[in-house]
């Protein structure tokens, strides 16, 4: 019966086994030191969990499949409206420090890539996994060209140039995503045996990912705890990243339907790399902006817990 409900509901489980163990350090001050040291174990295996995760995809996906479709231009020019949008709105509301700041924390979340794991979570719901591994590719180039143009507009004190964040970004982008890509294609390639036993292993991505899932939540909680931002800007951030995740899950819905593709151009839409958001908030804006970035990790793995549960009913 547990191990049933751990299966159906992995996602909401990781969630709050990352979050309750987070604050069982936080809460104990004998736990202190440990939980000094398993951060620094934390921060050191975390890409690599994301490494691991998206190479055991990789070896699953075709690559001959990876070709670009109308719905990834639809997708893609909607969020460089939207970025348009919201950095329109933000010089509207410069004079105002508390609204400034809750629309940099949508304005993150929004200019971000596709999250490195959406192709696990569309493959699980029965979405194609090669079109969105190329989406993810292109995404995440588009928003490494986005970042530097847009950020410093905003905060000008940023000691990065254009080209120097670009190169920064593509750095952070090709460790966990351009980096398993090409060792996935050489295991089909030139080690076949080895692949297919990783293929073999039922869900393997897909409990990594959760795994991945468990750490971010801790850290996304451990971000909003030390944040100096008060409770009113906290609840409105939160509030406004859970509205801007159905919208963006709605919006994708729609320019799939009409570009082919519903469930990928969903996802695509709406599942983002929070990592990097929380990155560029830290580098160029108020880092209270990543609070927003951190809420949206949340309400989007709780979309993708609906989205499984009904994808099992359908199924069953």
């Amino acid at each position: 019966m547990i191990k049933q409900f751990l299966k159906n509901w992995t996602l909401p489980c990781a969630i709050a086994i990352g979050t309750i163990v987070y604050l069982i350090f936080y809460w104990v001050p004998q736990l202190d030191a440990a939980g000094d040291a398993l951060g620094e174990v934390v921060d050191t295996i975390f890409p690599m969990m994301v490494f691991c995760t998206l190479f055991s995809t990789f070896c699953r996906i075709d690559f001959h499949q990876m070709k670009p479709h109308r719905w990834h231009v639809g997708v893609l020019a909607a969020q460089v409206l939207l970025v348009a949008l919201n950095v329109w709105i933000i010089f509207c509301v410069e004079a105002d420090p508390g609204k400034k700041i809750l629309w940099e924390s949508v304005l993150t979340c929004i200019i971000g890539p596709a999250a490195t794991a959406a192709p696990v979570v569309t493959a699980k719901i029965g979405g194609n996994i090669n079109t969105m591994t190329a989406f993810v590719v292109l995404s995440s180039f588009a928003s490494a060209l986005m970042i530097p143009a847009v950020f410093p507009l905003l905060e000008r004190g940023s000691h990065l140039t254009f080209f120097s964040a670009f190169i920064i970004i593509l750095e952070k982008l090709a460790i966990v995503l351009i980096l398993p890509l090409a060792l996935g294609w050489f295991m089909q390639h030139y080690a076949k045996k080895a692949c297919a036993w990783i293929v073999s292993i039922p869900d393997l991505s897909f409990y990594l990912w959760a795994a991945q899932l468990s750490v971010t939540s801790g850290v996304t909680v451990r971000n909003i705890v030390h944040s100096d931002a008060g409770l009113a800007v906290l609840l409105m951030i939160a509030t406004m990243s859970l509205i801007l995740c159905f919208a963006l899950f709605l919006l994708g819905r729609s320019i799939g339907r009409h570009l082919g593709d519903e469930l990928c151009s969903g996802q695509a839409s709406f599942q983002k790399n929070t990592a990097l958001s929380i990155w560029v908030a830290y580098t160029y804006l108020n880092p209270m902006a990543s609070v927003g970035a951190g809420c949206y990790v949340l309400w989007q793995n709780i979309v993708n817990s609906i989205e499984l549960w009904e994808y099992r009913r359908k199924t069953k």
